[in-house]
């Protein structure tokens, strides 16, 4: 069981700044299994201490998973002085725990995206060995024809890169034209470098899965959900 000290404990849950938290533990109002503890360096128990600010209890997650449905129009980063990102839509106390999105998707790209505080878990997920497959809907201005799949299977050429073979499929072939597709890497801009490169124009980008793990159509575009203790788990294998 972790022991840590009950000032690093609250902070680590994004309860408050260290500072304010410090005013809280002295002002009497957090207790450790119903009792008053006023010095924030005193040690609690992670896993069986019961600490509760202000009557509420306060349960100690070592790392938080989100499962985002990004809209269009915000860039994935943790912050930028231009521009909004994903990071605004998450309320100060989740962002106070400096969790980060997991890649990221461009500005007028949309749908899942994962963030959290965990770096070894996004460098696993991240990683090139890992071969975690994405997959990704597209709107496309023209139909580019069956041997747009056989281009795929085989990798094309997105600009003196060969891409890793991927798997292509159309939902629709016309008005509009739908297709998806799995790629096993994230190149810069890569789904619409290798549509360009058998000729059709990405229109809108959608992705709907990472791994085994799918975007929950209950989420609207904005927003987010805790992951499941099975899709972090699916995302880890």
């Amino acid at each position: 069981m972790a022991k840590l000290r009950l000032d690093k404990f609250l902070r680590d849950q994004g309860i408050a700044s260290r500072s304010e938290i410090k005013d809280l533990v002295r002002k009497g109002m957090v207790t450790v299994n119903d009792t008053v503890v006023k010095d924030p360096a005193a040690y609690v128990t992670s896993e069986s201490d019961i600490v509760k600010v202000n009557g509420e209890r306060i349960c100690y997650k070592e790392f938080v998973y989100y499962m985002l449905n990004k809209p269009k129009g915000l860039i994935t980063a943790t912050e930028d002085k231009a521009a909004r990102t994903v990071l605004d839509l998450f309320p100060e106390k989740i962002r106070r725990r400096d969790v980060f999105p997991v890649g990221r998707l461009d500005k007028d790209t949309e749908g899942l995206l994962i963030v959290t505080d965990n770096g070894a878990f996004a460098h696993d997920l991240l990683s090139p060995k890992k071969h975690v497959t994405k997959l990704y809907e597209a709107v496309l201005d023209i139909y580019p024809g069956e041997q747009a799949i056989t281009a795929f299977e085989e990798g094309v050429d997105i600009g003196g890169y060969i891409a890793l073979p991927a798997r292509l499929s159309f939902i629709s072939e016309s008005d509009p034209v739908i297709a998806r597709v799995e790629i096993y890497e994230g190149k810069f801009h890569q789904v619409k470098r290798m549509f360009k490169a058998v000729g059709a124009t990405v229109l809108e980008l959608k992705r709907l899965r990472m791994g085994e793990v799918w975007l929950d159509e209950s989420l609207k575009p904005g927003e987010y959900r805790e992951l499941t203790d099975e899709e972090v788990a699916m995302l880890m294998r």
